[in-house]
């Protein structure tokens, strides 16, 4: 129990125990009114609002705390002055379904006692109190969470992959879910892309640089954009950048080089593997404006030629991680528009994911490698397990326009649109909680024997007869979404 205590933490969302009855009110109200609805509603912090008949109305633009009223306010502000010549701004917020550690880290780390929360919109939701947060968590723990969150150097941030596989350790011996593991884990490397960046900016702005010559959106893709990494993933990045006149593109893109070169370089050095297909912001096919990431998108769906449908089948799962993340999002309906007027193209993706195959031999035999001497005997259980769902469900979401982009939320989706009854759901969901969880298990296996590389092979003697008649009953729910696809999209029936 003691264990489980320490852990759950780790697994809380901020909107559980966030302050949902806050005062909240627009930048051009006055300091009177300010005052009054914090008196009147006994609250020890006010967020401010876009006023009314502005862009971005009621989006959280500004707090003011009792450290405000006091400093800026008494004996200084006339009482019809508005409220943004008192507010801070820009103002650090949190969204509601980031995980509840993390609010506490920053809190913590910027010696803040309250911090806004915002929907994924950007309009605010509550506030999270840090009294409120530290009594979930309790002192024995708080060391942990400045680990895994804290600001620093590229040393530092060593340290932190290397707490990373500690902390999934422990949650996996109290039983946590993989899936749920694997978000976490996502949640932390992201977080680390964050801090990346805004250091390479930092020393940039020193260097002489300046600021960013326009705004722009960092997007992870792959098993990152999904939420579903594992203990060492490789790197899978681009940028968006807001649009800017052709003659502005040498002044602008050096920037972007420079700071996807930092990127890249620094997190290789920390732990994340350049990507051997160079899916990286530094090269130039994942670093463009928003106009010519529409382009790109409405090209592969008229071209479908083998490299369009492998460039798209990699960026499909594309998540906004940095920046301006709803450029990620209106992405995201540009790829679903192109998808409803290409049918033909699902149909080529369909032909590039049949090569993936689970590792199922005639009557239920685990077919394992014969090709890799260092690796014989094992099944690779992200290539001959995971990547065949993972594909698959892919596929039907994009047909679907399913906006998810994790694999169970895309299951879930498709689910409640009638496409899987409930017995594939249950079938499907099983398969995947399954199969990740032996790999979790294996690579914190390996990460501990000398003689292994952290991977995702693993011997069927490892298996217990129950988790290797699960395997297989996961393998056969696969094969059969496999077969289900590809009759839904050829008519073929094997």
């Amino acid at each position: 129990m003691e264990t489980q205590s320490r852990t759950k933490i780790f697994s809380q969302l901020v909107r559980d125990y966030m302050r949902r009855k806050t005062v909240a009110l627009p930048a051009d109200r006055t300091v009177s009114d300010l005052l009054a609805a914090m008196t009147a509603g006994r609250a020890t912090s006010a967020l401010v609002t876009v006023p009314y008949g502005q862009e971005h109305a009621g989006r959280l633009c500004g707090i003011v705390t009792e450290h405000d009223v006091l400093r800026r306010i008494a004996l200084r502000v006339e009482g019809d002055a508005p409220v943004s010549t008192v507010m801070t701004s820009p103002v650090q917020s949190i969204g509601m379904d980031d995980y509840l550690y993390f609010a506490i880290a920053r809190m913590r780390r910027f010696g803040w006692r309250h911090m806004p929360v915002i929907d994924s919109d950007g309009f605010p939701v509550g506030v999270i109190n840090l009294t409120d947060a530290l009594a979930v968590a309790g002192e024995a723990v708080v060391e942990e969470i400045d680990l895994i969150s804290r600001e620093g150097s590229l040393d530092g941030l060593r340290e932190i992959k290397a707490a990373q596989v500690a902390l999934a350790d422990r949650l996996f011996a109290d039983s946590v879910p993989a899936p749920e593991i694997q978000q976490l884990l996502t949640h932390i490397n992201n977080d680390i892309h964050r801090r990346i960046i805004e250091s390479g900016l930092e020393d940039m702005r020193a260097e002489g640089w300046g600021e960013p010559p326009v705004n722009f959106c960092l997007i992870i893709m792959g098993s990152g954009g999904r939420g579903e990494n594992f203990l060492y993933p490789d790197q899978d990045n681009g940028f968006i950048l807001d649009d800017y006149p052709d003659e502005a593109h040498g002044e602008i893109d050096p920037f972007f080089i420079e700071l996807a070169e930092r990127m890249n370089r620094d997190l290789d050095e920390v732990g994340f593997p350049y990507c051997n297909g160079y899916v990286m912001a530094r090269n130039p096919l994942w670093r463009k404006t928003r106009s010519q990431w529409r382009e790109q998108v409405q090209m592969w769906g008229r071209k479908r030629g083998d490299i369009a449908i492998q460039l798209s089948d990699i960026f499909f799962d594309f998540r906004g991680a940095y920046g301006e993340v709803t450029w990620a999002q209106n992405l995201r309906r540009d790829v679903n528009t192109m998808i409803g007027k290409s049918p033909f193209f699902l149909r080529a993706m369909l032909d590039e994911i049949s090569r993936a195959s689970v590792a199922l031999g005639w009557f239920g035999r685990l077919l394992t490698e014969k090709d890799k001497p260092e690796h014989r005997g094992e099944i690779n259980l992200k290539h001959r397990g995971t990547l065949p769902l993972v594909s698959n469900i892919r596929l039907l979401a994009l047909k679907e326009g399913v906006v998810e982009t994790g694999t169970l939320a895309r299951i879930d989706a498709l689910y409640h649109k009638g496409v899987f009854d409930k017995d594939e759901w249950d079938y499907l969901r099983g398969a995947f909680d399954h199969i990740t969880t032996l790999l979790l298990r294996q690579q914190l296996r390996d990460f501990v024997n000398p003689k292994r590389k952290v991977g995702n092979y693993v011997h069927p003697n490892d298996f217990s007869e129950r988790e290797r008649d699960m395997l297989v009953s996961s393998f056969e729910a696969i094969d059969d979404l496999s077969k289900r696809v590809r009759h839904d999209f050829t008519g073929e029936i094997f």
